[in-house]
């Protein structure tokens, strides 16, 4: 089998994953103004043949440019159904292929209901029946996110750069504590709204602030790196298959 890349475009990152068949050889990240220097890097050591997954929320140019360098990417679009998860989004190819492919990774690393958390520049809350059924989820700012709304929505807030501390005393933990708190809160609340208890759900988190928001959850949970690039590397093995049931589909950005 040829190696296959994984590319994960979101709002201010390129992840990134090489394969060698079932084997993860390297992953990395770099903002989106490093891509040109990335894909330079990357193209001096790159087999002829490769095979390229993605997903993008980003600016489609980011795309287009990434398929001028690299060739053809098979960009990964939400269905109805695929590797086992059927979509509940009333359209859904509307859902965020981002979180398409971390249903997908959830649903092949953990055998239970779950409820998939993505915290990046947003945070994602998305309910994952035990049977692969995705019933709905949330989107609400990021941690970065929700603390520079503050920052620029008001004259006398400043970006907030203190602890997590209860009860917060001075004003840059008393934003740092209830950013995170906010977060924890959504999570917590909707876990139980899903009657998470009842059907002993897990909560799998993934991206940059995974493991801050992960550590204040009172609730079943654990962090699972690359979540994107596992359910992409899932849409890839599936496609290699000789009969893949619209595993996958090519869409051009």
């Amino acid at each position: 089998m040829n190696p296959t890349l994984l590319l994960d475009l979101g709002n201010t990152r390129l992840k990134w994953a090489l394969l060698d068949g079932d084997t993860w050889r390297e992953t990395g990240a770099c903002r989106h103004e490093d891509i040109a220097t990335w894909v330079a890097a990357m193209r001096a050591r790159l087999p002829a043949t490769i095979r390229c997954f993605g997903v993008n929320v980003a600016h489609d140019r980011l795309a287009r440019e990434l398929e001028r360098q690299l060739g053809s990417i098979h960009w990964l679009v939400a269905q109805a159904q695929s590797c086992g998860v059927t979509n509940g989004y009333d359209e859904p190819e509307r859902l965020g292929a981002d979180r398409w492919a971390a249903l997908i990774a959830a649903h092949h690393l953990h055998r239970g209901a779950a409820l998939v958390v993505c915290c990046g520049t947003a945070t994602t809350v998305d309910w994952l029946d035990a049977d692969g059924f995705f019933r709905g989820g949330l989107i609400l700012p990021g941690l970065t996110t929700m603390r520079a709304s503050l920052a620029h929505a008001t004259a006398r807030l400043p970006f907030a750069t203190g602890d997590v501390r209860l009860p917060p005393t001075n004003t840059h933990d008393a934003i740092a504590s209830g950013c995170l708190l906010a977060q924890v809160g959504a999570i917590e609340h909707y876990y139980r709204v899903m009657e998470g208890p009842a059907c002993g759900a897990m909560a799998l988190l993934s991206g940059g602030d995974a493991d801050i928001i992960a550590g204040h959850l009172a609730i079943p949970a654990r962090t699972v790196d690359n979540l994107v690039l596992r359910g992409l590397a899932v849409v890839a093995a599936a496609s290699a298959r000789p009969n893949p049931s619209h595993d996958a589909r090519e869409h051009t950005p």
